[in-house]
């Protein structure tokens, strides 16, 4: 058990009677037979028995069909990305998925008549494997009038959830056959013990101090000065103490917070996201009846278990086995230019099988396995890890049948997609949902939506340059010295002028955007005015850090390796195939004013070099930034780009019944007219009449950019949050 919650057990604890009965230690282990009345009352045993066999045999029939579609899907895979695995490891993996199918089928069908001795030991198994952790000691701080309290806590989640069934509130699943949208996981009582791999999700709770008894908790209490427990156990116990006193029945009174990204942490309380009166959006809850505020960090990101390039080289070292061996990048000028270098991937390990059969078999085997691995850190399973959170903070409950969903959910960006996803995977979502620049355009190709991203991409580009003209010459002075020569970065990586451009994801931010990299270009040559007006082409030192420290994909892979797959919704928006660069691509083929290597060289004004957007690129993997780069990294990109049974994300009847009128959920949502990041009209066709999201209230403003929330969340948070309780009138 303390192996597959630390993420490292072998993953077969549950999947057969043989498995379970094997001598192993421990109460929670030896468990009864299948067949004692440990498991069922007394009354109505035989009739719950009966059930139970005819669930099973419907269990079974929905696991053949199930393992069929499965088998349909695995032929329809192609190329060496794909067919990493041998026939018996699928045909392994095919038997052990309808075993489980099974047993959760009979299970589910006994659970009514579950015996208080099985409730106990149910609940025990469930809080063993979830490990709710408080790290340390609660902090305090004084903001404005008031006095807040800070608890870290971490919980272990499944890394893979099964694809059967419906996933339920507080562990209730819904049996039936797999509607088209594939909902995952049946959280069934009694079932729903990880046996597999885990991931920790790591989350902040911040509170107000309310009473002197909060104090005393708080200050005393909770810091277990005197106890002799020390590690995890210290930890389990600050957890357990804490959800004792909070004693919350429901999640009515907590608000959820779903991070933009994906790949990036959430604010940390304080220094990242104010808590004073009117100091962000988060003080602003904790003044509008909410008492508390969770902080939760995306499954990869933060402090929950982190995905970077070295945690990535421990878990599959043969992924990387050719690095340093076989060549990272093409001699010819797609280093410097948009050009994209992935063509030789295949090949390279085509080759290395005629000279290195066993090296080139391990890599292939590796690929497949870190593709599989990080399919996992997608909208789907972050909206179940926050269902595990709620239920880590609630007092346990043997009533499966009254829902518990988060009194409110904020979803800034991609947290918005994240909250799109909660609407339709989730039976009982938030029932306040706020999105703030994060209508995902679900009705849109991720092609034809890039498409129309660069077109706001060029409209802020020629906002900025109108604000700054002379920056015209520079932006091509810089552009034309890294096409001759890319210079070298203090992270090891290179700042080519591809690179360069990418400082424009910058540009559709805070009101200070514009100066912010107006300041940095002007630091850019080694000169007497800071331009380089004495004819010196030299880079000084500190703009090469600034650019390290505004581009932080070396230290947020997830960014660069899954950024596209948030459009991929289910197979036939699958595969992505760097949809951003092929749009490039085909409006630089078109259009010259998207072309670098064109504006660079001309002395007009009026053709300035754009810079990109919010884009990921493949050749960002060739030596640009170090820790993306290598091998292994571009092959590991390439296959999920190339992946095409991703499963849906979003399923429109499910969205428009949560949201409709008179439904368990309201939502307003604020949409950015100027966004550069998610395409404003994409935005309004899910929010339409008929739309998905059609009950959902939309404030359009074009007053701030795509940072609105960053910048003034106070003044949105209050808006949408009237506008979805019915207290504000927008739209008029």
């Amino acid at each position: 058990f303390g192996e597959n919650v630390n993420g490292s057990g072998g993953g077969g604890g549950s999947d057969s009677k043989s498995s379970r009965k094997r001598p192993v230690t421990g109460w929670n282990h030896n468990l009864p037979s299948d067949e004692s009345s440990f498991w069922i009352d007394d009354v109505g045993s035989q009739q719950q028995q009966q059930r139970s066999s005819s669930a099973s045999a419907e269990s079974r029939a929905r696991g053949d069909r199930s393992s069929s579609k499965d088998s349909q899907k695995q032929e329809a895979r192609t190329g060496w990305l794909h067919n990493t695995r041998s026939k018996a490891d699928i045909a392994k993996k095919e038997e052990k998925q309808k075993q489980k199918q099974q047993q959760q089928g009979a299970l589910a069908s006994g659970s009514q008549g579950e015996s208080d001795a099985r409730k106990l030991l149910r609940r025990e198994m469930e809080k063993r494997s979830r490990n709710h952790r408080i790290l340390a000691p609660p902090a305090f701080h004084a903001v404005g009038d008031k006095r807040v309290v800070v608890t870290e806590h971490t919980i272990s989640v499944p890394l893979a959830r099964p694809n059967v069934g419906d996933y339920g509130d507080d562990g209730v699943g819904a049996t039936g056959d797999e509607d088209e949208l594939g909902r995952e996981d049946v959280f069934l009582p009694g079932v729903n013990v990880p046996t597999g791999p885990t991931t920790d999700v790591y989350f902040t709770v911040v509170e107000c101090i309310e009473s002197d008894e909060d104090e005393a908790f708080f200050a005393q209490t909770l810091r277990l000065s005197e106890s002799s427990k020390t590690g995890t156990w210290l930890q389990n116990e600050r957890a357990d103490l804490y959800v004792a006193r909070a004693n919350m029945t429901d999640a009515d009174k907590m608000i959820i917070y779903l991070q933009g990204g994906p790949g990036f942490g959430a604010p940390a309380p304080v220094s990242g996201l104010g808590l004073g009166q009117k100091g962000s959006w988060a003080a602003e809850a904790l003044g509008k009846g909410f008492k508390r505020v969770v902080l939760m960090d995306q499954r990869g990101t933060g402090r929950s278990t982190p995905i970077t390039k070295q945690t990535l080289e421990k878990r599959f070292p043969d992924l990387f086995a050719l690095d340093g061996i076989a060549s990272v990048t093409e001699s010819d000028d797609r280093s410097q230019s948009t050009g994209v270098g992935f063509a030789t991937v295949a090949e390279q390990l085509d080759r290395w099988e005629a000279m290195d059969p066993d090296r080139a078999a391990r890599v292939g085997v590796g690929i497949g396995q870190a593709a599989e691995y990080m399919s996992n850190f997608r909208a789907d399973n972050i909206v179940k890890d926050a269902e595990d959170v709620k239920t880590a903070l609630l007092l346990p409950t043997n009533d499966k049948t009254t829902p518990r969903p988060w009194g409110a959910a904020l979803g800034q960006s991609f947290g918005g997609f994240c909250m799109m996803a909660y609407l339709s995977l989730i039976p009982n979502p938030p029932r306040i949902c706020l999105l703030t620049g994060g209508i995902a355009p679900m009705l849109t190709p991720a092609y034809d939506a890039y498409t129309r991203l660069w077109d706001r991409v060029k409209e802020r580009n020629l906002a900025y340059y109108d604000k700054y003209p002379g920056d015209v010459a520079l932006v091509k002075r810089i552009v034309r010295r890294l096409l001759e020569e890319p210079a070298l970065l203090p992270s090891g990586g290179k700042l080519t002028a591809r690179r360069f451009l990418q400082l424009g994801l910058g540009l559709g931010g805070s009101p200070s955007a514009f100066a912010a990299m107006h300041s940095l270009l002007a630091s850019a040559f080694l000169g007497e005015d800071g331009n380089g007006s004495s004819g010196q082409d030299e880079f000084t030192r500190a703009f090469l850090k600034r650019i390290d420290s505004e581009q932080s994909f070396d230290d947020h892979p997830i960014y660069f390796l899954m950024h596209e797959s948030i459009y991929a919704d289910g197979p036939s928006h699958s595969p992505t195939e760097w949809a951003a660069h092929r749009a490039l691509e085909d409006l630089a083929n078109t259009s010259s004013e998207f072309s670098l290597d064109l504006t660079s060289q001309l002395d007009s004004d009026d053709r300035p070099t754009l810079f990109f957007g919010e884009m990921v690129f493949p050749w960002m993997a060739d030596g640009d930034y170090s820790e993306l780069s290598g091998f292994g990294m571009r092959a590991l990109a390439q296959s999920l780009a190339c992946k095409d049974d991703w499963t849906p994300l979003y399923n429109k009847e499910n969205m428009r019944r949560a949201l409709a009128p008179g439904g368990p959920c309201k939502s307003a949502a604020a949409v950015y007219y100027d966004d550069m990041y998610v395409d404003f009209d994409c935005s309004m066709m899910v929010a339409a009449r008929g739309g998905p999201l059609e009950n959902c209230k939309v404030y359009v403003t074009n007053e701030y950019q795509h940072s609105g929330l960053r910048d003034d969340g106070a003044t949105i948070f209050t808006k949408i949050l009237g506008m979805a309780k019915g207290s504000i009138r927008t739209p008029s």
